[in-house]
């Protein structure tokens, strides 16, 4: 509605993970890294936590398109962690792209060995990515922790990344799951932006979305912003949005406090 208005060419604070709109903060940027660093270095294991609308499926659609631009590297993204153990080795054979007839599961882990040592030994890299990773079952998790046992003599066959809510590391920290925690070489906890950070990423989303300097948020909008959202990308999109067709339907040329005040009401009024 307010897109020809501010003459955006898109519409800046839209919610779906699209990368490239991703905002690299200091603590996005160390996720990345740490990301980055596990595969490279084969750790097997890799945790990323956050919380709701941290950003996380985002840097996980970045790093994606990094792997996906390398042609030495395979990658399966899983997007329900709600499955069967038979259902979650079918899940990444399907995402490799590999066929099977297999039924059991000692069949399916003998076919996943199969496929990851010839595609090791044509010089290939194998990742799996397992969003929303809080919801896998303890069944399912010592499935994966058997998977990461698959080895030659100086590698990993699998690098296995999970992403999840902070209840995935509360899950992690149960007694029952203490050979599964000793295998995590790499962990990272993404945290919010500060108030700081909150006024670069409106900034930045707006620059993407063909903004020539209009509209400009007040530093009173901003600090409202930051203190409404948390500092959650997410939730400074609804936000931000709301307060963008406030200031519209006033025919402003300014984001101002009573803007964010205002969409702050309605979005709370939703709940």
């Amino acid at each position: 509605m307010y897109l020809e208005y501010f003459g955006f060419t898109e519409m800046p604070f839209h919610v779906t993970p699209n990368p490239r709109f991703l905002f690299l903060s200091p603590t996005h940027e160390e996720a990345l890294q740490h990301l980055r660093y596990g595969i490279e270095d084969k750790k097997g294991f890799i945790v990323l936590t956050g919380e709701v609308g941290c950003g996380k499926t985002t840097l996980c659609r970045k790093l994606l398109e990094e792997l996906e631009a390398r042609s030495e590297v395979d990658t399966a993204l899983l997007l329900n962690p709600r499955v069967s153990e038979t259902q979650l080795l079918r899940a990444i054979l399907k995402e490799l792209g590999e066929e099977t007839k297999a039924r059991s599961k000692n069949d399916l882990i003998d076919r996943i060995n199969d496929v990851l040592l010839e595609r090791i030994d044509q010089g290939r890299e194998i990742v799996v990515i397992i969003d929303e990773a809080q919801n896998l079952s303890f069944e399912v998790m010592e499935m994966l922790r058997l998977l990461s046992n698959l080895e030659t003599y100086d590698q990993k066959l699998l690098q296995i990344i999970l992403m999840g809510q902070p209840e995935l590391s509360e899950k992690l920290n149960e007694k029952r799951l203490r050979q599964f925690r000793q295998r995590i070489l790499v962990y990272y906890n993404l945290k919010p932006l500060n108030r700081e950070e909150v006024q670069m990423y409106i900034t930045h989303r707006l620059s993407l979305s063909g903004s020539n300097g209009r509209p400009r948020f007040t530093r009173r909008a901003i600090a409202k912003v930051a203190r409404g959202s948390l500092g959650i990308p997410r939730m400074i999109n609804h936000i931000c949005d709301k307060a963008l067709l406030s200031t519209y339907v006033r025919n402003g040329g300014e984001v101002n406090y009573w803007d964010v005040r205002k969409a702050l009401k309605d979005i709370n009024s939703l709940k």
